[in-house]
């Protein structure tokens, strides 16, 4: 900010300050002219006219009207002891009507300037008496010219600061717009986050409690589903923290075009999968914006995961499969999971689970369904209900519906219908 613009913001936060500085400065020269001017026509009231105007100018811009209400008052009572002119306190008649009618409101310097001809008029006719038609005819004009010029270099500029004040409550609304849509963003982000970050770690740690648990048992009567059990536990952690580390590396900073963690030689492990185990995911092996997301041919892998710890689970696929628009197949994977993740954690022993991807003309629908407790296990959910709501959040981004409840006999059902261009269109 240059000087004069820091001078200015001061000037603008202490006008009753810096106006009554003028005032008090004005009426040094002011008064002992007025004095003069009583010497030499004989007006004992001239100093305490001047005074009462220079007084009057302290409040021109914190009290526009009532400044120049006692400014013209003061000018009247000048005109009824029959004085005409004043030199130079009357020039602060037009000090007042300038700071009223760029300060002031509208009815308020409408007023002034009819005061002001008014006011000129009254010259006119006090001048008239002493020196004839002429002169006080032109007297009129003067000091009415005077006081139009006056309130035209007043409107303008009155017109000037309301463009001025405009501009900058405009400035100061989209900033605000501006504050408000990012953070209307970083609350969509940080959703979108909590959500990836809620599939992948509520599904992982089922798949490990229920592996866990299954090799405990087993360890005694069967060491080896107790090692098939361990390993399912450690593959299952290893793809769960290439997830975390792929989705924690979006938000980590970039500089040249390089992620932090491959700066500081941090690698992502892989998933080596012994034959007849489980099949999590790949690890990225790649920046983390280069790994595609999960889409719905990987419904097939977490199915296999699931059959893994023990749950008889089966995939049926009716349709013709064709490309999905961006983001709908990690959508239809996420409610996927998040539905698995619900059977292993609230359908109690030993269930029974099928899940169904049909694609019709116009839809796309995933079906999750078991004969576990159904109903009974939301007495005894251990979360806050985040998945439930989430799916439906994925499902409504896209148009899609998502309906979740027990079923006819038993059991449980998930069933999601995603809109997908229609077949004519894709082929």
């Amino acid at each position: 900010m240059r000087w004069w613009e820091r001078v200015g913001a001061w000037d603008e936060t202490n006008r009753f300050t810096v106006d009554a500085a003028w005032a008090a400065l004005t009426a040094l020269v002011v008064v002992p002219a007025s004095a003069t001017f009583d010497t030499t026509y004989g007006t004992p009231a001239a100093p305490w006219i001047a005074l009462g105007m220079c007084v009057a100018l302290a409040w021109r811009r914190v009290r526009p009207a009532a400044s120049a209400a006692a400014v013209f008052t003061v000018g009247l009572f000048q005109l009824v002891i029959g004085v005409d002119l004043i030199f130079p306190a009357d020039l602060l008649v037009l000090v007042a009507l300038y700071s009223v009618t760029v300060h002031g409101p509208r009815w308020a310097y409408r007023t002034a300037i009819l005061g002001a001809l008014a006011g000129s008029a009254g010259v006119g006719a006090l001048a008239l008496q002493g020196v004839g038609l002429d002169a006080g005819l032109g007297l009129t004009i003067v000091y009415s010219l005077c006081a139009v010029a006056t309130f035209a270099i007043g409107l303008v500029r009155r017109s000037r600061r309301e463009m001025v004040d405009s501009l900058r409550d405009r400035a100061r609304r989209l900033e605000v717009e501006r504050d408000q849509q990012a953070r209307i963003a970083t609350a969509a982000e940080r959703a979108r986050i909590a959500r990836e970050m809620h599939d992948i770690v509520a599904h992982s740690l089922s798949v490990i409690i229920a592996q866990a648990d299954g090799g405990r048992y087993a360890a005694a009567q069967d060491p080896d589903a107790a090692t098939r059990s361990l390993t399912t536990i450690g593959e299952t952690g290893r793809a769960a923290l290439a997830d975390m580390r792929r989705l924690l590396g979006v938000l980590r900073p970039t500089e040249n075009g390089e992620r932090t963690a491959e700066r500081t030689g941090e690698a992502v492990p892989s998933v080596s999968t012994p034959r007849g185990a489980s099949q999590p995911p790949p690890a990225p092996q790649g920046p983390a914006d280069l790994v595609p997301q999960p889409a719905v041919g990987d419904v097939e892998t977490l199915v296999e995961q699931v059959r893994g710890s023990g749950v008889r689970i089966s995939l049926v696929r009716m349709g013709v499969a064709r490309p999905l628009p961006p983001g709908t197949g990690l959508t239809v994977y996420r409610i996927c999971q998040e539905s698995l993740t619900n059977i292993l954690k609230h359908a109690g022993p030993e269930p029974t689970a099928t899940v169904l991807v049909q694609w019709t003309a116009r839809s796309l629908v995933l079906e999750v369904t078991d004969d576990g407790r159904g109903a009974a296990a939301d007495a005894e959910s251990d979360g806050a209900g985040q998945g439930v709501l989430g799916m439906r959040e994925r499902a409504a981004m896209l148009g899609g519906t998502l309906t979740v409840g027990p079923r006819p006999g038993g059991g449980y059902r998930v069933r999601a219908e995603i809109p997908i261009p229609a077949l004519e269109e894709s082929s």
